[in-house]
């Protein structure tokens, strides 16, 4: 278990059970590999498990086909950017063409040659590896290590749709220093970086505990994101947010709440409808967090 742990998952989609052994066997050793025996498979695996690393895919097959499925994953902004590879025993250059304009970034003839399959797929996965590092770094918000809003917005996006999909809970957590301002003023706005480097380390840890998101959303704003839980359990994670940031005991002696720095928290949570946007669990959640200011801050306010 532990030996799979940093292995790249590649995902095998073809309608012969044959190819699915012949390929698996060939790619096993050094990958996680998971099968499907139809395009319909494929998508049902791709969208209810974490995402394959790359995708081995058969052209012609029962159902829905390769370049289907290919173009399904391509206009889907969460799977836009896995490295597909096209399995095809008949390959003229007007079929090539076209599956390179769909997206695909190589193609595996059949009969297999094992040399020839590893080779190939051994460099995309490498390449695989280096995108997801360099778009890791562009995820990070530069002040505080922890996810920027960019990283947020498609956080959100992807498990709206996660949770619309399998009816799951979708909660959306923001918190705000409150009085702010006034920290800032009072201790300069170098000190002021410091308190926010300070409340996303104490977060971050606590917030990755309980499998959720923690994003600088901007300012001194965060935003957690919570699948599956319960309101009761996100409340309780809530609670423990603020209790750790208020006995953290960071002083703000021009804060009208304590003289010591506090959070308002405002959440969201829902069960996605096709009416459940972004936008609207992002406006849901701010007006609690509006509610908790307005109601004398260092506190809680849920929907």
């Amino acid at each position: 278990m532990h030996k799979n742990h940093n292995k790249q998952k590649i995902l095998i989609v073809d309608d012969t059970k044959i190819n699915l052994a012949i390929l698996t066997d060939v790619l096993k050793d050094d990958y996680v590999v998971v099968t499907a025996n139809s395009g319909e498979q494929a998508l049902d695996i791709i969208f209810s498990d974490t995402l394959p690393d790359i995708i081995l895919l058969d052209v012609v097959m029962t159902g829905i086909s390769g370049y289907d499925v290919c173009k399904k994953l391509k206009d889907t902004p969460l799977t836009k950017n896995i490295p597909i590879i096209f399995i095809t025993g008949k390959i003229s250059v007007e079929d090539e063409t076209y599956g390179f304009k769909l997206g695909a970034v190589d193609y595996i003839s059949k009969p297999f040659s094992p040399v020839i399959v590893k080779a190939r797929v051994n460099t995309h996965a490498e390449l695989k590896k280096h995108r997801d590092y360099l778009e890791s770094i562009s995820y990070l918000d530069g002040l505080t290590g922890v996810f920027n809003r960019r990283k947020f917005d498609e956080y959100l996006w992807e498990q709206l749709n996660y949770c619309f999909n399998t009816n799951r809970k979708l909660s959306l957590m923001i918190f705000d220093i409150d009085h702010f301002k006034a920290y800032n003023d009072l201790y300069g706005h170098e000190e002021g970086d410091q308190c926010l480097k300070k409340i996303a380390s104490m977060t971050s840890e606590y917030t990755c505990e309980k499998k959720g998101l923690l994003a600088r959303y901007g300012g001194e704003e965060f935003a957690s994101i919570f699948v599956g839980d319960s309101n009761e359990e996100v409340f309780e994670i809530a609670e423990n947010i603020r209790k750790k940031i208020y006995d953290s005991k960071i002083p703000n002696e021009n804060s009208l709440v304590e003289p010591f720095v506090t959070v308002s928290i405002g959440i969201a949570s829902v069960i996605p409808t096709q009416e459940t946007s972004c936008k609207s669990m992002i406006e849901s959640a701010d007006k609690q967090l509006y509610l908790a200011k307005k109601t004398g801050r260092n506190k809680i306010c849920m929907i």
